[in-house]
């Protein structure tokens, strides 16, 4: 039995509908109540569960758990009200309470999403970051506690490997692309639409986009949310993995890139987005790149979804509007 422990959330609705297609034995957690009905739609158990709250992992399976998969956490974008405490009550007591359920239930194996905010200071370099880079936090910003809070659960996995003989993978996750709950998102307690929304929206009318700063300097590795769960069952189904992978795509894409890629999939015919080049306003991106050799070697992982295929799918996905909790939480619903 697989235990996904935010299976309600943007990544593990996906990761849950993959899992199901390949016929495994569920058991979800969340909160979100519009997830209620889907998931019982699917035959999927889901438990409304605290993870900062030990006594309520008493509601979980106490027998033939073999993996838990921990997705939840408390992310910057989604905090109104900035209070330190929330992150460690989350994401560093919750990550304590689950690995003590792995160990009293006997799980085999934990698989831990993480940030890549521990290697903030890394970014906008010229080479790709990889998993023997020495972390490096930025210590200032509503992203500060979170880093800490998630690089010290990695630390935790570790242990908790070491201590038990427990099998922790932990996957570094940048920016996961894909339609969901994150076409707003908060900064500094302020919402903001995010740059892809803006691009998405303006394409689908045919209005011009502007395009601020170097658009053509260094770039993002952009990753989708469908390789990112492929990476999930990697994990999942390797006996040997351990440690800390990056998932991305090892590709770097230039905002220009990306802003084609949305005009050329969004576009009503006939009506292409004029793009209106704006370098002397800052866009106040980051550029990143990850090596994920390494996850391709241990876990099987194969990237499928580059940018072109990102978009087109992206655009599938919004029309087929699959899953309904998550629409609803992106439209504010």
């Amino acid at each position: 039995m697989i235990v996904v422990i935010g299976a309600s959330g943007f990544i593990g609705t996906y990761l849950v509908d993959e899992l199901l297609n390949e016929d495994r034995e569920i058991v979800g957690t969340g909160r979100n109540p519009r997830a209620r009905e889907y998931f019982e739609s699917r035959n999927v158990p889901l438990i409304p569960l605290d993870i900062g709250k030990k006594e309520q992992f008493d509601l979980l399976p106490r027998k033939k758990v073999d993996t838990v998969v921990l997705l939840s956490a408390l992310v910057p974008a989604n905090v109104v009200k900035y209070d330190p405490q929330d992150y460690v009550d989350i994401n560093l007591t919750g990550t304590v309470n689950t690995l003590e359920y792995c160990r009293k239930v006997g799980a085999s194996k934990i698989i831990n999403a993480t940030s890549h905010s521990d290697v903030a200071a890394l970014w906008d370099c010229s080479r790709a970051i990889t998993e023997e880079d020495q972390r490096s936090l930025i210590y200032t910003g509503d992203h500060a506690v979170y880093g800490i809070t998630k690089t010290a659960s990695v630390d935790l996995v570790e242990h908790y490997h070491q201590q038990y003989g427990l099998q922790g993978i932990s996957l570094r996750l940048p920016a996961v692309y894909g339609y969901g709950p994150h076409g707003e998102i908060f900064v500094d307690g302020k919402r903001i639409v995010t740059g892809f929304k803006i691009f998405v929206y303006n394409a689908l009318e045919g209005k011009p986009i502007e395009i601020w700063g170097d658009c053509r300097k260094l770039g993002r590795d952009l990753v989708y949310v469908k390789d990112t769960v492929a990476c999930f069952i990697g994990a999942i189904d390797s006996r040997t993995a351990h440690g800390l992978y990056n998932v991305g795509t090892g590709i770097r894409t230039t905002l220009e890139e990306e802003i084609k890629a949305v005009v050329k999939v969004f576009c009503p015919p006939g009506r292409q987005s004029q793009l209106i080049y704006r370098p002397d306003k800052p866009n106040n991106i980051h550029s990143y790149l990850y090596d994920i050799s390494k996850a391709k070697r241990d876990l099987g992982y194969q990237v499928k979804y580059p940018l072109m295929a990102l978009v087109e799918d992206y655009y599938r996905e919004m029309k087929a509007q699959r899953f309904p909790h998550l629409i609803a939480r992106e439209n504010k619903g």
